[in-house]
């Protein structure tokens, strides 16, 4: 048998570097709340109204560096959906059943890339990497708390950003820029 080795790289050739780099991602902050706990799980007698509300932000960690931290927050607020027959329920009709709240954090590196990619970057493609594992910790959070997991459709982080492109249409952003749906 042979053995074989690569032939070392040509002097002066730069080692090639991935445009994007994910660094880390972690839960910055998660929050469950029953207000009504007890009783809720005993009298509430049809799945809750969810309602999501979704955030997506990014920022510079270092001045002059190409590191940033993306976050994407998810407001989670279940409310009881008013009963259509007359029997009497011990409930508010509409009270809030349950709010879950979750901002789950990546930090990429962003290198070689030209300044007008930064943004579309930032607000699209990293949320897209951090939307499957804050979709899971919310579905697993909302279980565990009694009820049927909240189960979020994928988002479209393009419409996304361009909504939020046409609300601030001549201001550019530098170190923190936001999207929100």
């Amino acid at each position: 048998m042979s053995e074989t080795t690569p032939p070392p790289p040509p002097q002066g050739a730069a080692q090639q570097v991935p445009p994007l780099v994910v660094n880390i991602q972690y839960v910055k902050d998660l929050s469950f709340e029953v207000p009504g706990a007890p009783q809720i799980y005993s009298h509430l007698r049809a799945a809750p109204r969810v309602d999501i509300n979704l955030d997506v932000q990014a920022r510079r960690i270092t001045e002059g560096q190409s590191t940033f931290e993306v976050t994407l927050s998810i407001r989670a607020e279940a409310t009881e959906v008013p009963a259509t027959g007359n029997g009497g329920s011990e409930a508010q009709p509409g009270g809030r059943v349950f709010l879950a709240e979750l901002a789950y954090c990546g930090v990429f590196t962003l290198s070689g890339l030209p300044d007008n990619t930064v943004e579309p970057i930032l607000l699209v493609e990293c949320p897209r990497i951090l939307f499957p594992f804050a979709r899971n910790i919310l579905a697993d959070v909302t279980r565990d708390g009694g009820f049927p997991p909240v189960l979020l459709q994928p988002i479209d982080f393009v419409a996304l950003w361009q909504q939020r492109r046409a609300q601030v249409a001549g201001t550019p952003g530098t170190d923190t820029v936001t999207a929100t749906a």
